[in-house]
């Protein structure tokens, strides 16, 4: 395969949202375990991603618009700029604060983070249906950006839960914004002149997509990732957290649970990425897909709640639902970018990633409360609910055509 512009339009993309993911990993392993550390109720850990989610959903809605008006280009580099700036105000947190006062300040900065990765991830993958090389699979190079970024991002989580064991939170927050900062400014000179085009006839009422089987493919996101997330985000930690902490020190039991999920987001992306070696006909396959992944957590939903002793086996048990989410995941990332049209492809990617955005704000808060109400198999149960609700959506998206 020769370096063309393309392809190396591509790398420079992939590469910086490589850079910005790496960060967005760490700062949410960071920000859950200093704050479970300093006595945050499951419920109080759940709020404090609540703008991040919530900041998510309207900047999904806009930066489609944002993309065409101004430039992929300009709206990657906006989103890793911001980022930086949210790293760095986050180390100006003061454990002396008052609990109102730290989470409102802390939803704060997350929030800037939540609009700084969503215009970073509406660029990068809107830039894939105009980099990829012709002729080579587009469900090839979607697969291998998202399931590398997942990978990425597990590390991320590693690397959080590292530092904060290793140098404590402020300094972990400056180096990542010190690091973030420098490959922003290699890799703008690298950044293809393509990607700075824009449409100054784009409006912001033509994000909203007349599609019948984008709107459903959007519902399906929202309750796949709603899945994910009520037993990912607040549940899993704490509980494993809870688990190791009984026999290990306190900074120890940080290095495990974030290797762990570090493991875990390793393990989906590289599934993602071979995703396409596995599956025929896209829409059939999602269906069936997700199907698999209800039956997978229901089981393991009932595992955790009569065997709750079993820890390797849920361990286990929740990296076979990575391996079939991965799968979940990238079919529903190649079906975006397929059918989203030709002049309007990055308002389809947007509208569609603020379904994803809001389905991870309902799993976020359902998270804190089911863990809070029954433990994990409670957040797994809930999982099952609404993959069979996703399920639902992929029926009628088959209908659609």
């Amino acid at each position: 395969m020769q370096a063309g512009p393309s392809l190396r339009g591509y790398a420079a993309v992939t590469g910086a949202y490589w850079a910005f993911m790496l960060t967005d990993g760490a700062l949410r392993m960071l920000v859950l375990l200093q704050f479970h550390r300093l006595g945050f109720t499951p419920v109080q850990l759940a709020g404090l991603f609540v703008l991040y989610e919530v900041a998510g959903i309207v900047t999904n809605l806009t930066a489609g618009w944002l993309a065409a008006r101004f430039g992929l280009a300009a709206t990657l580099i906006a989103g890793l700029v911001l980022q930086v700036a949210a790293l760095v105000a986050l180390a100006q947190f003061d454990p002396a604060w008052a609990v109102a006062t730290s989470v409102a300040f802390v939803m704060l900065v997350q929030g800037a983070s939540g609009v700084a990765k969503d215009l970073a991830k509406t660029a990068s993958k809107s830039a894939v249906k105009l980099l990829a090389p012709p002729g080579q699979g587009l469900f090839r190079w979607v697969a291998a950006l998202t399931g590398s970024k997942n990978a990425v991002k597990g590390a991320g989580f590693f690397v959080g839960a590292a530092l904060l064991g290793g140098v404590g939170f402020a300094p972990a927050l400056y180096l990542m914004a010190s690091g973030l900062a420098l490959i922003l400014v290699a890799i703008v000179a690298f950044l293809p002149a393509g990607l700075s085009v824009r449409d100054k006839g784009a409006r912001i009422t033509q994000v909203f997509s007349r599609d019948a089987r984008i709107n459903w493919l959007a519902a399906a996101r929202l309750f796949l990732f709603g899945a994910r997330d009520v037993w990912f985000v607040v549940a899993l930690p704490i509980w494993l957290q809870a688990s190791l902490s009984a026999g290990m020190p306190p900074e120890r039991a940080f290095f495990f649970t974030g290797g762990f999920m570090a493991l875990w987001i390793i393990f989906y992306g590289a599934v993602q990425a071979g995703a396409p070696r596995v599956v025929r006909g896209a829409a059939t396959s999602a269906l069936t897909w997700v199907l698999i992944l209800a039956l997978v957590t229901g089981a393991l939903a009932m595992t955790a709640l009569l065997t709750p002793g079993w820890t390797l086996v849920i361990l286990g048990g929740l990296l076979v639902f990575g391996a079939v989410f991965a799968v979940n995941s990238s079919l529903h990332s190649f079906l975006i970018l397929d059918y989203a049209g030709a002049g309007r492809v990055t308002m389809d990617v947007g509208f569609y990633y603020m379904a994803n955005a809001g389905g991870r704000l309902f799993g976020t808060l359902m998270s804190g409360v089911m863990y809070q109400l029954g433990g994990l198999p409670a957040a797994l149960a809930a999982a099952t609910a609404m993959l069979l609700l996703s399920a639902g959506a992929m029926t009628r998206l088959r209908a659609a055509g």
